[in-house]
């Protein structure tokens, strides 16, 4: 199969890297155009990352030159995909341009994650709803708008969907969430080191209506959110990479702690049955300890190598009546943000919803 060119949109901040990272050697997409702020535009991407902390990108990777933030640069590199870690405030207008002119956006960004046509998606979570997008393939010449979730919500999404046979009620949660969240300059070291903030400005609101579109039900060209009752409180914490979060689920009878984690344990979904070179083979990973998920030491889950980061890691399973109670584990910069666009990418190829050069 010949690849797709892509481009990424913000290449230099920690998402972008994280999308640099996946694309190179990619089996499906080549990469072809990478794009970040007039501070960075002409020089080679290896030159503007060579101080960075995240993982280094190969020679061909590194040679390519960083253009302007704009559509007609990316139309001009004849990338037919482009990759948006742009923040909300840039990416809603130039992700709709790219539409308009026939390219497949798939955006970490939030600006069009609740627009009625746009799949919000978690691809072991609803694959389905990929298919909202064929409407806008028919408006705009082939092009669309796919996002993935708050990166939080996604692997809230995940541990959820295997419990949705018990019927949900309502869940608690409560995050743990690293600073590489905020971006490479978003919390200062004065205010987080030793310390905990307990808000995070939008996040629990993001978490509250994104699940719910998420785990809900696709008729035609329509989603019927779940009735889910979700209760959210989000804190920035001390920690590099990886969301912790604290969940206790409510259903209308009583479920007991073996069935919950035995739904964990076997969950495999659509990703996993196409085998897509991004998707870990065991996307929640059951963990036996009782001190078990922690950021330090669980943050890069999933196999194969490639990926390294994308599974989920829940642990401390405990039921009592009609509640259960569970600590899960999410990589924010890989399958809460590029890892996610990435898998989403491929899926949306192999259903024949991007279609090649």
């Amino acid at each position: 199969m010949k690849k797709i060119k892509v481009a990424i949109l913000g290449c230099n901040g920690l998402v972008g890297r994280q999308f640099a990272r996946l694309l190179d050697d990619h089996p499906y997409f080549e990469l072809s155009c990478v794009t970040a702020s007039p501070s960075s535009q002409g020089k080679q991407y290896g030159e503007a990352i060579a101080h960075g902390s995240e993982p280094n990108v190969s020679e061909k990777t590194g040679s390519l030159v960083i253009r302007k933030t704009a559509a007609a640069a990316v139309i001009e590199s004849g990338a037919r995909v482009a990759f948006s870690a742009l923040p909300a405030a840039v990416a809603g207008d130039l992700e709709l341009e790219l539409r308009r002119n026939g390219l497949a956006v798939f955006s970490n960004a939030s600006s069009h994650r609740l627009d009625a046509q746009v799949p919000l998606l978690v691809p072991e979570a609803n694959a389905d709803h990929l298919e909202l997008a064929r409407v806008q393939v028919r408006e705009f010449h082939g092009g669309f708008i796919v996002t993935n979730s708050n990166c939080s919500v996604a692997g809230l999404a995940m541990a959820l969907k295997p419990l949705t046979v018990f019927s949900l009620r309502a869940v608690v949660v409560t995050t743990f969430q690293a600073i590489s969240g905020a971006g490479q300059r978003g919390v200062a070291a004065w205010d987080i080191l030793g310390n905990v903030i307990p808000y995070i400005d939008n996040e629990e609101e993001k978490i509250e209506r994104e699940t719910r579109k998420i785990l809900g039900t696709r008729t035609g060209e329509r989603i019927q959110d779940h009735e889910l009752e979700i209760y959210p409180s989000c804190s920035r914490v001390p920690v590099r990479n990886g969301h912790l979060l604290s969940v206790t689920v409510e259903f209308p009878g009583p479920v007991g702690a073996e069935a919950i984690a035995a739904a964990f344990s076997g969950f495999r979904a659509q990703p996993q049955r196409m085998a897509l070179p991004t998707a870990p083979r065991r996307p929640l990973l059951l963990q036996g300890n009782e001190d078990r998920p922690q950021p330090l030491l669980d943050v890069q889950a999933g196999e194969p190598e490639r990926a390294r980061g994308m599974a989920v890691s829940v642990g401390r399973v405990r039921s009592s009546g009609n509640r259960c109670s569970f600590f899960l584990l999410v990589h924010n910069t890989v399958r809460g943000a590029a890892g996610g666009c990435v898998l989403n990418a491929e899926l949306a190829l192999k259903t024949n919803l991007l279609r090649g050069n």
